[in-house]
């Protein structure tokens, strides 16, 4: 029995929410009131490098414009004091460099890292402690750039890692288990 039935969903929908939210920011959707007191909270700079990443998206929605060229092609990024070329959203720098093939594979992960919090051996408090920190940090990607450093997304990638195994002292089912049940030292 999974120790939450229902750790998936909303780590999913806070995720889905944020990012949806960048989106409809960047395409000019939002009422202008919440439009207005979000772009001030975020600066007029980085809203820009959004709508100029959700145009290079549009424009090369299949491939994307190459890994890195987000710079090379955005005359907002060049415009900043200290240029990075980076739009500061993950899905959105996703999109304009890598297509919809490169944004749907990010997104796939995240599900699949909170299908696996969810199928996890480990105790409640572990699993919804990870869940939260890594839905955190998908929020935060998803208006900054918080997956530009390595040790963020190595981290990530830990705490995914440690939340989600097997706990020590259970034998597991690998080749070495199985031949040391053969073995007699290890009962079936």
């Amino acid at each position: 029995m999974p120790p939450c039935c229902c750790v998936p969903w909303p780590p999913a929908a806070a995720a889905a929410l944020v990012a949806g939210t960048v989106w409809a920011l960047a395409t000019q959707v939002l009422p202008a009131g919440p439009a207005v007191a979000l772009e001030g909270r975020l600066t007029r700079h980085r809203v820009r490098l959004w709508r100029e990443a959700l145009a290079l998206a549009r424009d090369n929605a299949a491939l994307g414009v190459g890994p890195g060229r987000f710079g090379d092609l955005g005359t907002t990024a060049a415009q900043s004091l200290v240029p990075d070329g980076r739009p500061h959203s993950a899905p959105l720098q996703q999109a304009a460099e890598q297509g919809l093939p490169g944004l749907a594979l990010p997104a796939a992960v995240f599900c699949w890292v909170l299908y696996a919090l969810w199928r996890s051996p480990r105790p409640t408090p572990v699993v919804l402690t990870a869940g939260a920190a890594l839905t955190v940090l998908a929020a935060c990607a998803a208006v900054g750039n918080a997956l530009s450093f390595t040790a963020v997304s190595v981290g990530a990638g830990l705490l995914a890692g440690v939340a989600t195994a097997r706990p020590l002292g259970e034998g597991g089912t690998g080749a070495a288990a199985q031949s040391r049940r053969r073995r007699g030292s290890l009962t079936p």
